[in-house]
């Protein structure tokens, strides 16, 4: 059997199966924490609320897709200690956003962690980018991340700590065809993390980037055929495709208190994709 036959039958199960939910790490310190996540009604953003809602955080979101969102809340809500909470915001209205998030920390009583999940990785070639279109692409994928984090700043300060978690891209470090705007935004929301996790760790706010590779979602499987799908394992050191669950795991690590010296960095979660 040759190398690629061989490759060929291991990476056949393109999805890999879910950890048993009785097996999946769980974390008291998360229990009632007041847990924020942008674009969270569809693909990783709904990974990220359903997980913390079972660990019984607090959990609002926000996102522009009302009915898949309400839907989200009325599943989640049959079991829920906490039952999430949605509202409407367009990230990319900064007045909105602000007010947004007040009402949240009113509703939740707090801040303790922050996920700027929100993005858009539409693509483009560099001969179609305007200035406006060039500031959208900013709007959507670079910088509601920092004014989310300025709002949210003082309700953490107050309550003595918390975390931010932005989310980077593994495109920019592969350098993928087609993004260039989505790949300049999602290389500086590293810098963005380096930079405030400086300046607010004295306040004990931890800051770190989530860094996921070709997660399998609605949205994604809109760019890939199966034949991309296998190039993309193929490229992979593990041979399945990384579900939102899977980020969800490592975001669950990094807002709860066994991360407590971990931030300023990247992680990655992309099977070891380069």
């Amino acid at each position: 059997m040759s190398d690629s036959e061989t490759h060929s039958m291991l990476a056949e199960p393109l999805v890999a199966a879910p950890a048993d939910r009785s097996r999946r790490a769980r974390y008291p310190s998360l229990t009632g924490k007041r847990v924020v996540i942008t674009g969270g009604g569809s693909g990783i953003g709904e990974g990220l609320v359903e997980a913390f809602v079972e660990q019984g955080a607090r959990v609002a979101f926000v996102d522009i897709i009302d009915a898949p969102s309400q839907a989200l809340v009325e599943r989640l809500s049959r079991n829920a200690l906490h039952p999430p909470l949605y509202l409407r915001c367009d990230v990319t209205d900064i007045a909105m956003l602000k007010t947004t998030l007040t009402t949240i920390e009113v509703a939740l009583g707090g801040v303790d962690v922050l996920i700027n999940n929100a993005a858009s990785d539409d693509r483009h070639s560099i001969a179609d980018v305007t200035p406006d279109y060039w500031d959208e692409r900013m709007a959507v994928n670079l910088r509601h991340q920092f004014f989310a984090a300025q709002a949210v700043v003082p309700a953490m300060t107050r309550a003595g700590g918390g975390v931010i978690l932005n989310f980077g891209s593994i495109s920019w470090h592969l350098a993928l065809a087609d993004l260039v705007l989505y790949q300049t935004a999602k290389a500086a929301v590293e810098g963005l993390t380096r930079s405030l996790a400086r300046d607010l760790g004295r306040f004990d706010i931890r800051v770190n980037t989530i860094v996921p590779g070709n997660v399998k979602t609605p949205r994604q499987m809109k760019w890939y055929t199966p034949e991309g799908e296998a190039e993309i394992v193929a490229a992979q050191c593990l041979d399945a495709r990384i579900m939102p669950i899977d980020v969800a795991a490592l975001v669950l690590f990094l807002a709860s208190d066994d991360a407590r010296m971990c931030t300023s960095h990247d992680y990655f979660v992309d099977a070891g994709w380069r």
